[in-house]
């Protein structure tokens, strides 16, 4: 790998680089696995609210299926020199329980509202409990942000 160049940034800059893509970033990939089944991985759009990450996904699919059986997932914005991966438990929300907020937002990001549209639909809410980032080797040292739940600075 190429790391010519790379500044290494302390803790508190990769925090608000990762904020900063979680708020302007679209696409998140999502790792689920079953116990029966095995792991999945999908991208879906996703909105940040300043806490957590709000996706949605239709209600019979893979995703929901797993993450109804088991909640952990992983989370990883499209870029793989620019890394930022987040780790946590899904909370899932059917389309018409969600919060309306959380709905708004989602709906006001995309111009798409899951909640009109035909079938059901599952809100998959993931507070991170651990967060990563690093932009190449230079920065695989150090690269956890968040902990259990708290930025670290």
């Amino acid at each position: 790998m190429e790391t010519t160049g790379i500044v290494r940034r302390q803790t508190a800059e990769r925090m608000r680089d990762a904020l900063k893509r979680l708020v302007a970033e679209r696409d998140v990939w999502v790792s689920t696995a079953h116990p029966d089944h095995g792991p999945h991985q999908v991208p879906l759009w996703f909105l940040w609210d300043g806490r957590a990450v709000w996706m949605c996904t239709s209600a019979t699919s893979v995703t929901a299926r797993n993450v109804r059986e088991e909640p952990r997932v992983r989370l990883a914005l499209p870029d793989t020199f620019d890394v930022v991966l987040l780790q946590g438990e899904a909370e899932c929300f059917p389309d018409q329980e969600v919060p309306g907020g959380a709905a708004e937002a989602f709906a006001d990001k995309f111009g798409w509202d899951p909640r009109v549209e035909e079938g059901s639909f599952l809100y998959v809410r993931v507070v991170p409990r651990t967060v990563r980032a690093w932009r190449g080797e230079p920065e695989l040292r150090g690269r956890v942000i968040m902990r259990d739940g708290m930025w670290l600075e």
